[in-house]
């Protein structure tokens, strides 16, 4: 059985826009909460590309990993992923391995297959809506242009072509994790937003692998939302703000990273506190004591390689003290 104290840590960030705050200030508390997650031994740092959602400030991601990478020097910089259905695989070829270039050995490339974005912004994007079934043929191409040259190729990214940037498969149901099994690439799980097929997908991901030159054995990230503080009543206070945002998402009205409340009661019916609840599934909420116990119970159930974070508050302080707690169980 694995050990908590074994498995990697790291951080997924949208770069959040609180109420009262701006867009700046999302830019300088990523770099900070990078900053600091980098001292206390976390491994990667990854943003997320949204569009059009007033809480979210990481839709232009390549441009975001370079000013989180150039601000420090050890941490894993990548994407939670690029939303590839979006943009021409030679573009992002381009951007990353400008980034792998820039900041050798430190980037990821973590794909997905849904737009991150709303209907309107999607065709704003140019986005034609059958572009996700060829996810797979994309990833492919994708893989060649950051991979060696040869002679048959007649497209070439440059820079980008030999860089041999990882690449991740991302999902929240099992069609990616399928995917990266049957091309052996590490797989990351959405469970901070989607958790319901997490099992089925861990499964069939490890059941399926196929090795690869870029994989020898099946590689498993967990995503997961975390919102620890000193105390249980104060975590349970303070998730309240990604409560909040949960259900706007729920009331397709998004909004900003609204301040923690002592009772959510009167701010949803039950129809949306169950939604919310499922939204929010896979949730660990609490102090340490409750975090550490929550964690290896998660651990247990998925045999996850690695838990990838996401922490939402509306105070960039308690932010940093959640991180700083996990860190240290």
């Amino acid at each position: 059985m694995k050990r908590l104290a074994d498995i990697p840590l790291s951080v997924l960030d949208l770069a959040p826009i609180c109420e009262d705050g701006t867009i700046a200030d999302s830019f300088r508390n990523s770099l900070d909460l990078a900053q600091h997650v980098e001292r206390w031994g976390y491994k990667r740092f990854w943003l997320a590309e949204h569009h059009g959602i007033p809480g979210v400030a990481s839709a232009a991601t390549s441009v975001l990993i370079g000013h989180v990478a150039q601000g420090t020097t050890t941490l894993r910089i990548g994407s939670g992923g690029i939303m590839l259905p979006n943009h021409p695989p030679l573009v992002i070829a381009e951007q990353f391995g400008t980034l792998e270039t820039l900041y050798p050995g430190r980037i990821d490339l973590g794909l997905g297959r849904a737009p991150g974005s709303d209907r309107a912004t999607a065709h704003a994007l140019g986005r034609d809506p059958t572009t996700a079934d060829s996810f797979p043929e994309h990833v492919h191409e994708l893989r060649t242009l950051l991979g060696d040259s040869t002679s048959d190729h007649k497209v070439k990214a440059i820079p980008g072509t030999g860089t041999h940037v990882p690449i991740w498969l991302l999902g929240s149901s099992t069609f990616s994790a399928q995917l990266a099994a049957a091309m052996g690439l590490p797989f990351a799980f959405a469970a901070h937003f989607a958790p319901r097929q997490m099992q089925e997908a861990l499964h069939l991901y490890r059941t399926y692998f196929q090795p690869s030159k870029d994989l020898a054995q099946p590689y498993a990230m967990v995503g997961l939302p975390v919102i620890a503080a000193d105390t249980d009543a104060e975590a349970e206070r303070l998730a309240t703000s990604a409560l909040q945002s949960v259900l706007g998402l729920i009331r397709h009205k998004p909004v900003r990273v609204q301040p923690p409340v002592d009772r959510m009661d009167g701010l949803w019916d039950a129809s949306e506190k169950a939604a919310v609840a499922s939204f929010f599934g896979a949730a660990i909420i609490g102090g340490p004591e409750t975090v550490k116990q929550k964690l290896e119970e998660t651990l247990a159930a998925t045999q996850a390689d690695e838990f990838i974070l996401n922490s939402q508050f509306y105070h960039h302080t308690d932010r940093l003290r959640s991180y700083e707690i996990v860190s240290q169980l």
